[in-house]
């Protein structure tokens, strides 16, 4: 077969391709051609991202064993499959397969999965190249390398020990017979447009556009798989959830029953005069003009492949005064490959966030939103001296690039109203080796009226589900939020139509929940015993809330949302919550000092009492 080796040979007609006329399966012949020892057919594609975070490892792998590269996507042009083959060193032949004719003779169920003959010609293992990636997660390095083991194991005359697994990859649909009445122009373009384009589009963050038919039919696959999961669009607030969100952008029942019936469907377009009118996307300021951009010094070198640590990067304003901000936008300039960035406002002297994130960031991208206009007589404050710190998170897909990040404001006069961010927190989670759900709280005494105008849950991997609930000074409560499936890879803000009132008194009490288990496919190291840290290996549990003081001008000096020292080490020792800490709750460092600091004898230290630790350390 050494044929395979001829650089971008293109087999143009995959139907001429001799092959079983039902799905092979594992020991069956696979007629591809003659070969008299192993190779591979590798499914791939230039737009799916898993198939481009695959590339690299099947460039290296086709200079040891030959391999038939088959692009299934049909909206890939064999121009963007060559440049693409030679960007990943591919050697071998490559198929274009727009119509899937030979994806669906070899029964081929993703835009990843390879299938490795025998030198008799007969299916040996089908599945995934590895373990290392998949929709939605990524390792340092694979925990299981299928396909290279399976090679090793024909090379020595062994059957693979695995011989079969399922491929993470984008979801590969064929023709339907079925009918429907439901016309893409007529309905489905019509929730596409309201639902998906802002991200999917020639020029959106998303890796591939569905603006056209053709688009959404070669898509179907993938479409109809993340939306019965809920994945897409991403939005994760449940039914607890008691106020209303101005930012959902989830599909109503209806909307998804009838995508979901056109996409399994012969998909029919319909009558182009009942399409909607295209909307209209700015290019690149979302906010209007900025009075001021603020640019990461350097550019960030980002890895091709594995997972990186968060990058820490700062910019001086050199702000003379302070300055209010209308709106904000955080624009990377490859968003392929940025997954998320906080923006921290340090005053001058501090080096770092550190635990400072604490009390809020005050700008933030994540895929789908990277921007805020605040309403009139709302604004953000930036001190005078600030330094911008940059915390950035990137997720390689396969190619080696570079993003320089850029923040830009729109500055207004002093507003009515200081919108605020603070993060109510547990710094001291401790979450057990293998626990599939543990359970971590914080919460915060409110000291004034306040008005919430946004959540934002923030965990790493093993973040699983998340809540706010709101508990009035007469005990009532009433769920804020409720994320019932966390999903580190959409780091969402949920911004309420109405302000929520909150008295003072209230406490606003978060409750999150982790997956530190095998069955948690992000899980970096299920045998791990997991505590608080800044990398995504670690985690972390904060509930950020924005929020503004009714009638506190801006600019005024306001207590911490969060309470006082003393309620931040009242809700720290307080481990059975009932408001006060005992004997046994009281830490070594303070035993000592526990019938001092117990002025009333009652065996028992009060929020009052707790005062004079804070007392003390100062």
């Amino acid at each position: 077969m050494t044929s395979l080796l001829l650089l971008l040979a293109f087999t143009a007609d995959p139907e001429l391709v001799a092959l079983p006329a039902e799905r092979p399966g594992l020991g069956e012949p696979v007629a591809f051609e003659h070969a008299a020892k192993p190779y591979v057919l590798a499914m791939t594609s230039t737009t799916c991202p898993l198939s481009r975070k695959f590339a690299p490892v099947l460039g290296r792998l086709s200079r040891t064993i030959d391999v038939v590269f088959v692009d299934v996507q049909g909206v890939d042009t064999k121009e963007r499959f060559e440049a693409f083959a030679k960007q990943h060193g591919f050697r071998g032949r490559l198929v274009h397969d727009p119509e899937r004719k030979l994806a669906r003779k070899l029964g081929a169920t993703t835009t990843t999965e390879v299938f490795l003959v025998d030198a008799a010609g007969k299916l040996a293992y089908r599945g995934a190249v590895s373990d290392q990636y998949g929709v939605q997660t990524a390792l340092d390095a694979p925990r299981h390398d299928f396909l290279a083991d399976a090679i090793a194991a024909l090379r020595a005359g062994r059957a693979p020990r695995v011989r079969s697994t399922s491929a993470p990859g984008c979801k590969l649909a064929f023709e339907s017979a079925e009918k429907t009445e439901l016309t893409y122009h007529g309905r489905i373009e019509h929730i596409v447009q309201r639902r998906c384009v802002e991200c999917h589009r020639q020029g959106g963050l998303a890796p591939f556009a569905l603006e056209t038919w053709d688009e959404l039919r070669d898509h179907a696959g993938m479409a109809g798989l993340t939306v019965r999961k809920g994945l897409m669009p991403p939005w994760f607030a449940g039914e607890k959830s008691k106020h209303d969100f101005a930012n959902d952008r989830s599909l109503t029942p209806a909307e998804k029953r009838d995508l979901l019936a056109w996409l399994k469907s012969d998909m029919p377009k319909g009558d182009p005069a009942d399409a909607p009118k295209k909307r209209a996307w700015p290019n690149a300021w979302v906010i209007g003009k900025p009075d001021r951009v603020f640019t990461l010094p350097r550019a960030v070198p980002v890895d091709a492949e594995g997972r990186m640590p968060y990058v820490n990067v700062q910019v001086r304003t050199e702000l003379e005064e302070d300055t209010w901000v209308k709106a904000w936008q955080v624009r990377p300039t490859d968003l392929a490959v940025v997954h998320h960035v906080l923006v921290f406002a340090l005053p001058p002297g501090q080096r770092r966030p550190g635990r400072g994130e604490l009390g809020g960031f005050f700008a933030a991208y994540v895929p789908g939103n990277g921007s805020t206009i605040y309403p009139d007589g709302f604004a953000k404050r930036l001190p005078k001296g600030t330094t911008l710190h940059f915390q950035l998170h990137y997720t390689p897909n396969g190619t080696a690039t570079i993003d320089r990040t850029t923040l830009g404001i729109v500055t207004t006069t002093k507003p009515k109203h200081e919108v605020r961010t603070s993060g109510i927190a547990n710094t001291r989670i401790r979450i057990p080796a293998g626990k599939a759900d543990h359970e971590e709280r914080a919460f915060a005494a409110v000291p004034m009226d306040v008005r919430v105008l946004a959540l934002m849950p923030h965990m790493h991997f093993r973040g699983k589900a998340f809540r706010y609930e709101l508990v009035t000074p007469a005990g009532a409560s009433t769920t804020l939020l409720d994320v019932p499936r966390y999903d580190f890879n959409w780091q969402l803000a949920y911004w309420f139509v109405k302000p929520v009132t909150v008295a003072k008194g209230s406490r606003i009490e978060v409750t999150a929940v982790y997956d530190n288990s095998e069955g948690n496919p992000a899980n970096p190291d299920p045998e791990q015993r997991v505590r608080w840290g800044d990398q995504s290996d670690d985690e972390m549990l904060i509930g950020y809330v924005e929020y503004y003081v009714p009638g506190v001008a801006a600019g005024q000096p306001v207590p911490d949302l969060r309470g006082s020292r003393a309620d931040r080490l009242l809700a720290r020792l307080d481990k059975n919550e009932d408001g006060v800490v005992s004997r046994d709750e009281c830490p070594r460092n303070l035993r000592n000092a526990f019938d001092q600091l117990d002025q009333d004898g009652d065996d028992q230290l009060t929020r009052a009492e707790l005062e004079a630790v804070n007392r003390r350390r100062r």
